[in-house]
């Protein structure tokens, strides 16, 4: 098979309506989207429709040969045209796909692609907390291939699938092969090699393409601490006349989860403690290029995680491959996310068989996770039941060895029927951020593990939003980044402490594009990442983790952006994976101090401009603070877009307003009263003014649920810390239109109306 790349020299036109005139055509290079600006400005309006791409191939370029396109990511539907004739069409913006294109050539030839990311009701995503850019975001290439090959229409794939069975020092390599045009003459060689050395090797014929090549003394890959790969060579012939050739990389290992120690590697106790990666970028969304995710993997190791969870959809395959050589052990999903639709069963389908067998060969997945927080509307819609099993089983016949996951949504009951399809669950849970409080983390997973000990549990997201926002006396909601640091300070002590957790990521390594947000002060963009979306600034949570997972000897020295502070007296956190830090001002020692969760805190007076220093070992880090008189208002959110500032909402006393918890109202009648109207409002009657909305469904007790969402006990409990303008600031992110700051204004004049409890 002969590879070329055909990136360069496309035309793009974003109105699809040249036979009006009205197309204007520019030249792009790929990958390539349309939504790298607007997709990221907040607004949710970012442009979702059809877009075109044109280019011309000539015959001479691809020779005599069978010619195929391959596309490696088009979001989210495609339609391939020839020469004016439709040759493929595509559902699923994440994945692999071919088509062959040699019948519709000629000498000169023209390649149009009609890529539609407008909304749907039957291809996933269609509704989540990330912007779904259109374009093709990923590489395009020509294969050029002879009538006998390695099969390029299976789902994807690459044509040859390798699966290891380790037993004791060895394993057992078993090797099959999708071949097409082949008859009883042609041999399949196989041949293994460790580096430049071949260690095993086998033979087949063309019409039985199965092997079992028994590999001796295995290195094995085991995670990272030695992601040890070897090669699969993979060559059909014709006596000595190679038609076609595959290399495969692959690794062996074992590995199982056991309730009660977690996840096991290689017959060892290997705790997952690791992140998920949304992959945009500022301006260019998800056309990436190698460099962006070579340096998304090395922040990533850096920090010492030892997992990823690709959410929420299939990644670049240089991605998976990036994990395996740095021995990541990896949750991949597909994108069946928030909403059960009854037409896009079909879709979840093709994109599952395309997740797993595009990347089967990867030695690093462990698990295939079915959906995300999938119950947002119920738990017991029999479609979604049926839609899961259905997963769950081809997941097992495609891959009988890999397990089978779901990330939960935090208010999905613990004896929910559908968490018992999958080998293991995770839970999704803010407390701490979006309601509640940090201690209920730990509480839930003893509940759950008391009450269910033979199953696996896990924790898929937790997080908490940080900007360049600070305070000395940091609180929920505040999205400064000291309250980010202290909520993963207290999650590091629950959830590592709890050995029978199989896997916890962190919701997010970076911060990510969505375009309905409205919050903290940036529209349009989701902040819970450990590292700023430009990948330029590291959190001080981001070390937080380090002290904990990094073998690298280092010191930090928190809250480097936040220097003017007004009291006397400030508290200054410095993280370590060193055992004992000192902490120096100006030079005087303000004393030692060890730690054994690598969190060190000490109290630093104040006084005109100090220069910290911290020392651990042979490390080094320095800040400075600067005492001010008056606190400085460039570190206090500024709230933008349909979100009103604090000084314009009246706040009678004695009377509830938008700035009080949804928990408060709840102790009253009146306020009772008020949040099930807002409710009923907010999932699709009427605004303030009377007019139509927004759209939403009822709940299970028939009460209506702000996008469908399911109003169970353990949402309120959750909700039940939101103040109401919180709460109406994040509308976008459950599939609602954000309300106008008027709207705003009048719910909270009908609140000034409530009188609070004496």
């Amino acid at each position: 098979m002969r590879k070329i790349c055909w990136n360069e020299g496309w035309q793009f036109c974003k109105t699809v309506g040249e036979e009006n005139g009205a197309a204007v055509w520019e030249r792009v290079d790929l990958p390539h989207t349309w939504n790298g600006t607007d997709g990221q400005d907040g607004g949710n309006d970012y442009y979702r429709g059809t877009c075109c791409y044109k280019k011309t191939l000539k015959k001479n370029e691809v020779g005599d040969q069978e010619v195929y396109l391959e596309f490696e990511g088009v979001n989210s539907s495609a339609d391939l045209y020839v020469n004016g004739s439709l040759l493929a069409h595509h559902d699923g913006g994440y994945s692999t796909w071919r088509c062959n294109i040699t019948r519709a050539l000629g000498e000169e030839n023209e390649i149009r692609v009609l890529v539609d990311n407008a909304p749907n009701d039957h291809v996933y995503p269609q509704m989540a907390d990330f912007t779904f850019y259109g374009g093709i975001y990923r590489d395009v290439s020509l294969l050029c291939v002879g009538r006998v090959r390695f099969d390029l229409d299976y789902f994807g794939g690459p044509g040859v699938s390798v699966t290891p069975i380790v037993k004791d020092k060895d394993a057992d390599v078993y090797v099959e092969a999708y071949v097409t045009g082949t008859t009883e003459k042609e041999k399949l060689r196989f041949s293994i090699w460790d580096g430049e050395e071949k260690v095993a090797e086998a033979e087949t014929t063309g019409d039985f393409p199965t092997v079992h090549i028994p590999l001796k003394s295995v290195r094995l890959w085991n995670g990272r601490k030695d992601p040890h790969l070897y090669t699969l060579r993979a060559v059909l012939a014709d006596g000595e006349k190679e038609l076609d050739s595959r290399e495969i990389r692959f690794g062996c290992r074992s590995f199982a989860v056991d309730p009660e120690k977690g996840f096991i590697l290689n017959g060892e106790s290997y705790p997952l403690r690791g992140v998920s990666r949304h992959q945009d970028r500022p301006g260019k969304g998800n056309a990436l290029s190698k460099a962006d995710h070579e340096e998304d993997m090395d922040l990533i190791c850096e920090m010492g995680a030892n997992t990823i969870r690709l959410a929420h959809y299939q990644h670049d395959q240089y991605f998976y491959d990036l994990c395996d050589e740095r021995g990541m052990v990896v949750w991949a999903e597909i994108p069946y996310i928030s909403r059960h639709m009854e037409k896009g069963s079909d879709n979840t389908v093709s994109q599952m068989k395309e997740l797993v067998v595009q990347n089967y060969n990867h030695p690093g997945i462990v698990v295939w996770g079915l959906s995300n927080e999938i119950t947002m509307s119920g738990a017991e819609d029999p479609g979604l039941l049926e839609n899961h099993r259905i997963l769950n089983d081809l997941c097992h016949e495609l891959d009988p060895i890999r397990l089978t996951t779901i990330a939960v949504v935090s208010m999905c009951d613990i004896d929910a029927e559908y968490l018992n399809i999958p080998d293991v669950i995770s839970y999704n849970h803010y407390f701490g951020w979006y309601g509640g409080d940090t201690s209920m983390n730990g509480e839930f997973f003893d509940r759950f593990h008391a009450r269910y000990p033979h199953r696996p549990i896990g924790m898929s997201e937790y997080g908490c939003e940080a900007l360049n926002w600070h305070s000395s006396h940091p609180q929920q909601g505040d999205y400064t980044e000291e309250y980010q640091a202290y909520y993963h300070e207290e999650l590091i002590r629950q959830l590592f402490s709890r050995p029978y957790i199989w896997a916890t990521h962190v919701w997010n390594m970076f911060d990510f594009a969505a375009d309905a947000r409205a919050e903290g002060g940036e529209d349009g963009m989701n902040h819970k990442g450990l590292v700023t979306f430009d990948r330029k600034y590291k959190k001080d949570a981001f070390y937080a983790y380090k002290a904990w997972l990094s073998q690298e000897p280092f010191v930090h020295i928190c809250g480097k952006r936040y220097v003017d502070r007004v009291e006397d007296m400030t508290k200054v956190t410095v993280y370590s994976n060193q055992p004992e830090v000192e902490l120096m001002a100006d030079g005087e020692s303000l004393g030692k101090k060890t730690s054994a969760e690598h969190f060190f805190y000490f109290d630093v007076p104040n006084r005109g401009e100090t220069v910290l220093t911290a020392i651990a070992g042979d490390c080094r880090d320095q800040s400075r603070i600067r005492k001010v008189d008056t606190f400085n208002e460039q570190y206090r959110m500024k709230e933008s877009g349909g979100v009103i500032n604090w000084f314009d909402i009246t706040a009678p006393e004695g009377y509830f307003s938008v700035n009080d918890k949804l928990g408060d109202l709840l102790t009253t009648d009146e306020g009772k009263r008020f949040l099930l109207e807002l409710g009923s409002m907010l999932a699709g009657s009427q605004g303030p003014g009377g007019e139509q909305k927004h759209g939403g469904q009822q709940g299970p007790g028939g009460e209506q649920s702000p996008g469908g969402l399911q109003m169970n006990e353990g949402m309120i409990r959750m909700m039940s810390g939101f103040t109401v303008k919180r709460m109406l600031s994040m509308l976008g992110t459950a599939g609602l239109k954000p309300l106008t700051a008027e709207e705003i204004l009048e719910i909270n004049r009908r609140l000034n109306r409530i009188r609070k409890e004496r």
